[in-house]
């Protein structure tokens, strides 16, 4: 494989955008690392081996790419922009990298072939889904760069302003780990706020696949009303969660004679912990669904 250019990454990038008459849209999350330092560190904190299969969402022209390509066993490399896809083919043929399985196509559409690892520099506007997608899969860790309002947001704290539906979905599933932190400086075209790369590592399941996709749903329905008490953003997301009608749902509620839920239910949506929404979505999600 040929070795890298000795000229900035910057450089490179706007040399192969010029060359190919590419215009980034911001618009699209085409914001293009061109800090080799950050993109040599991102890839570190991956501890690739040849026994790994890397998964990367938003290929871009191959900042990571290549360099993941030349650490790992295989590269499972995904971009929806045609035209971005087919640079990145002719910079792997050039390269003579053939470890890498390049699928142009909507990452939010498509099964993932097998792996291990997930190593992305995400676009920013399918950040929330990608990640819930993720959730869906078995892997040995995921180093990911969000926009840093973003990356805050998964591991908001009960009751904080940063305290989300992610951030409840990711306490089952994940722990997280800001690795560092990404100026704006350090793309094309420049985002207006900074980013942080984030290191997820699967928990042991503490929760089983059923109990997992009810609680997914509730917590969904909470948090579309996250201000607001829990018993009133249930019977205002009860689609969400159950097939009953608004007199029918807020019937079943009032007739709920058990303390400790409807304790619960008083509670604003912001102040309840993960382990107390896996126990209220078990316990109404039978007294709802009956």
């Amino acid at each position: 494989m040929n070795s890298e250019p000795s000229q900035s990454l910057s450089k490179v990038t706007k040399n192969i955008l010029n060359q190919y008459g590419i215009k980034l849209n911001k618009n699209l999350g085409q914001n293009y690392l061109i800090d080799r330092n950050k993109r040599d560190q991102i890839i570190n904190f991956a501890n690739l081996s040849k026994e790994d299969t890397v998964l990367e969402i938003g290929t871009g022209i191959g900042t990571l790419t290549i360099e993941l390509a030349k650490r790992a066993g295989k590269v499972i490399a995904i971009e929806q922009d045609s035209n971005i896809a087919e640079i990145l083919q002719q910079r792997l043929e050039d390269e003579n990298i053939d470890n890498v399985e390049l699928i142009n196509d909507d990452a939010l559409n498509v099964d993932f072939p097998k792996f291990n690892k997930i190593v992305s520099n995400l676009p920013y506007q399918i950040s929330s889904p990608i990640t819930f997608k993720f959730l869906n899969y078995d892997f040995d860790l995921a180093i990911l760069m969000y926009q840093k309002e973003f990356a805050r947001r998964m591991n908001g704290a009960v009751g904080s302003k940063d305290y989300s539906r992610l951030s409840a979905m990711l306490y089952f599933k994940c722990d997280v780990e800001t690795m560092t932190d990404v100026s704006s400086e350090s793309f094309i075209p420049k985002p207006k706020i900074d980013s942080s790369v984030v290191k997820l590592t699967p928990k042991e399941n503490k929760i089983s696949q059923e109990d997992f996709k009810v609680y997914s749903n509730f917590t969904k329905a909470l948090f579309q009303h996250r201000n607001k008490k829990i018993r009133n953003a249930l019977i205002d997301s009860r689609h969400i969660i159950c097939k009953l009608d608004k007199k029918e749902m807020k019937e079943k509620i009032n007739n709920i004679d058990s303390e400790e839920i409807n304790e619960y239910l008083k509670k604003r949506v912001i102040a309840i912990e993960p382990e107390e929404i896996l126990f209220l979505s078990k316990e109404l999600n039978s007294i709802l669904n009956e």
